[in-house]
């Protein structure tokens, strides 16, 4: 579990180079953002939050209250209900809603029947989302959005508290399809 846990966090660490690698890019070509700074950099890889939960900050949010947050800030790119996808500028952005079980080699991967664990939806908007204000929604409204994604994708209730403590206990529906590297050379 560890080496798991481990690979996850190195995992997340590629992501986010990658995200803030494209997202350079993107300044150029959609005319939005802005290459991240050090310090920027250095508070996101000090903010680590882990599958168990490990690293969320206080705060709290219903579906409830994440569908006015969901529609002010991420619908714009990502559809009325999630379901549908869209574009920022000329790229298109996935769905987020899909409650059909992930199949590989089918495009219906979305938090929901994709991701391993509830946890790293929370951090993915806590460090990425709006896709061209990252950064800017409260740990409120993160967990908010979060529990809107969940109950979207029939994972939770629509009135269900959704906290650090809460958000753990989510259980993925493809959780087990992800397995630790076996490779005796890969740390």
């Amino acid at each position: 579990m560890r080496k798991l846990m481990r690979k996850l966090g190195l995992l997340a660490g590629a992501v986010l180079l990658a995200a803030f690698s494209a997202q350079a890019g993107d300044q150029d070509r959609l005319g939005i953002g802005r290459p991240a700074t050090t310090q920027e950099l250095a508070r996101y890889a000090a903010f680590s939050v882990r599958p168990d939960g490990r690293g969320l900050p206080a705060g709290r949010g219903t579906a409830v209250e994440g569908k006015g947050v969901y529609t002010k800030t991420c619908a714009k790119c990502h559809g009325p209900t999630g379901k549908e996808g869209g574009k920022t500028g000329n790229r298109p952005t996935p769905p987020l809603v899909d409650t059909r079980p992930f199949k590989v080699g089918l495009t219906n991967a979305t938090v929901g029947n994709y991701w391993p664990y509830s946890t790293t939806i929370w951090d993915y908007i806590h460090r990425a989302m709006p896709f061209d204000h990252p950064g800017t929604l409260s740990n409120d409204e993160i967990y908010a959005v979060t529990a809107y994604l969940l109950y979207a994708n029939g994972l939770i209730g629509e009135r269900d508290v959704v906290d650090a403590y809460s958000l753990p206990k989510v259980r993925m529906p493809n959780r087990d399809a992800f397995v630790p590297d076996p490779r005796p050379d890969v740390p």
